[in-house]
């Protein structure tokens, strides 16, 4: 059953603090990286590029929880547990907005060339916030 973003969520997601997502190796272990997020009203979305670990992961089991921490308060946070899709598209559009948003530029210029960009769509079953 879906869950809504709570307004303390959407002002954590919508600020220039870091999240970290959790997926599931093969083997069912936790894995963390550190991603720039936002949300889209209802869904949480972040990048990665094809062949990482989130994406290998996602692609085997879509289960995720965003964890975000607000930096100027560390006792408040949000934990979003919830289902993600990829797609390509807009995936570089994505990640050059939050390249604006956290770094202020205006593209994201790491990526290699050829890097192909996924965003990833978390649509929430479980809120947490405090």
């Amino acid at each position: 059953m879906p869950a809504s973003l709570t307004d303390t969520a959407k002002a954590l997601l919508e600020g220039t603090n870091f999240a970290t997502v959790a997926t599931l190796e093969p083997d069912g272990q936790p894995q963390l990286s550190p991603v720039w997020v936002k949300h889209d009203g209802g869904d949480v979305l972040f990048s990665t590029t094809v062949g990482r670990r989130k994406h290998q992961n996602i692609s085997r089991d879509n289960r995720v929880t965003v964890c975000v921490i607000d930096h100027d308060n560390p006792y408040q946070y949000v934990e979003v547990r919830g289902i993600a899709t990829m797609t390509e598209e807009g995936g570089r559009a994505l990640i050059d907005e939050f390249a604006k948003k956290y770094r202020g530029l205006d593209e994201y210029p790491y990526d290699d060339p050829g890097t192909v960009r996924v965003v990833v769509r978390v649509t929430p079953y479980k809120v947490i916030d405090r």
